[in-house]
């Protein structure tokens, strides 16, 4: 069912980094992508796959993780992904991606999940310093990072309780608590 395939697709941050991802398996991903909607049909999304430690180790120090976690939640050394997908816009098909990213990125993500995996869609990225590590031309854009790989950590999907906060947090077992904020909350009429 959709429902639960989407609320198995969380913001992973904590990977087994010894599970290889092959390069695939990323493209199987980025075929849903390709199917998605795009706006006026343009579709300017490209993609850049990389799966090898070498190429993820260049990602990696580019990337910002979870800012309401102390130490900003990054990844330790044995817990990093696995793979990365970088989005990027071809400028020289549009010079605007309207939301085409986010439904390429949440598609891939779901494709991930149904095949037993997570991912964390990134958008502090340091672009400039990512773009010259991997030569990507100046008519790309980089939109978002998904980051791939096997979850090991629990998260939790829980309603905000009346006056609660909407940051997610880890408690003293390491389980990953995402506060959503309740149905009748969200729908104005």
């Amino acid at each position: 069912m959709i429902k639960d395939i989407i609320k198995k697709s969380r913001s992973y941050r904590r990977f087994d980094e010894s599970h290889e991802i092959t390069r695939d398996l990323l493209m199987e991903l980025v075929e849903l992508a390709r199917f998605c909607p795009s706006a006026r049909n343009q579709q300017a999304l490209k993609f850049k796959l990389l799966c090898t430690p070498d190429k993820n180790d260049l990602i990696f120090p580019s990337l910002s993780w979870a800012g309401y976690l102390p130490g900003g939640g990054q990844p330790s050394e044995g817990e990093r992904p696995s793979a990365y997908i970088i989005i990027l816009g071809d400028t020289g098909i549009s010079k605007n991606f309207y939301c085409d990213h986010g439904i390429a990125a949440q598609s891939m993500l779901l494709g991930a999940v149904e095949k037993g995996l997570g991912g964390c869609i990134l958008g502090s990225v340091k672009r400039e310093e990512l773009k010259e590590k991997l030569n990507i031309p100046d008519r790309y854009e980089i939109l978002l990072v998904i980051a791939l790989g096997k979850p090991v950590e629990k998260v939790v999907l829980e309603d905000i309780k009346e006056g609660g906060d909407i940051k997610y947090y880890r408690d003293e077992n390491k389980v990953h608590h995402v506060p959503k904020r309740k149905l009748d909350e969200l729908i104005l009429n």
